[in-house]
């Protein structure tokens, strides 16, 4: 059932102040098996895999694979998988990489609108997909305020497309982040030896530069979010 206003901004008072172990916990405990999770294997994707599955074993963890993603990315994600024992549910596009490029060239250099519709087509609808296909109700994803000025203003609960979305550690810096890595032994994606501070396709990421700011080093400074944790309604293309 969907969290009424009232309900909501209770939960979020009451979450706000509480640790990011104990968002999972509630988060595990209110929805049960109606509790999914995302990740990209990103830069620093190995702190909320290694967070959830300490409190929640067995959640589904769905990994968006576009086909773009660095071969380091890849790796990265056969690593984590194997040593956070990960249940991971990997959806792709419904078109390959090799069609969208026959049909639409290349999405990504068509400036704002065709990013959007190279976002939804390779991101948006198959994890629309994968979360209606798992029967979640309620979604767990790693978004920071610190990350962009896009997330500035997130809360720990939100609603997106009538679902609920939790951030555990919404409100953790780099420095928490780090601590976290060392603490725990967890690596960074490999890339971040590289300057990078972002990543996700390899034609959409960049190396941070003394002239860029890091929401700047994804596609090509003209957009930060790829529409997966924008909150309004749905985009629809034909595929």
């Amino acid at each position: 059932m969907l969290l009424q206003t009232e309900e909501l901004n209770r939960l979020n008072r009451d979450l706000d102040s509480r640790s990011a172990v104990d968002r999972v916990r509630w988060a595990s405990e209110r929805y049960g098996k109606g509790l999914v999770a995302s990740t990209s294997f990103g830069i620093q994707s190995a702190v909320m895999l290694h967070l959830m599955t300490r409190v929640v074993p067995d959640i589904p963890i769905v990994f968006v694979d576009t086909g773009y993603l660095f071969p380091e990315t890849y790796r990265f994600a056969r690593d984590l998988e194997q040593r956070l024992n990960l249940n991971l549910k990997k959806y792709h596009p419904l078109r390959s990489a090799g069609e969208q490029e026959a049909l639409y060239g290349r999405l990504w250099e068509q400036g704002a609108e065709g990013l959007e519709k190279y976002n939804f087509i390779n991101k948006v609808e198959p994890m629309n997909r994968a979360l209606t296909e798992l029967g979640a109700e309620a979604w767990m994803a790693g978004l920071r305020r610190s990350q962009a000025s896009t997330r500035k203003h997130l809360k720990v609960i939100q609603i997106q497309n009538r679902l609920i979305k939790i951030h555990p550690i919404i409100d953790w810096s780099d420095r928490d982040i780090h601590q976290y890595l060392k603490k725990h032994g967890l690596p960074y994606h490999p890339l971040w030896e590289k300057n990078y501070v972002s990543v996700g396709d390899w034609h959409s990421s960049a190396p941070l530069t003394a002239d860029t700011k890091p929401e700047e080093t994804r596609f090509n400074g003209i957009k930060r979010e790829c529409g997966l944790h924008e909150l309004s309604g749905k985009i629809d293309f034909q595929i």
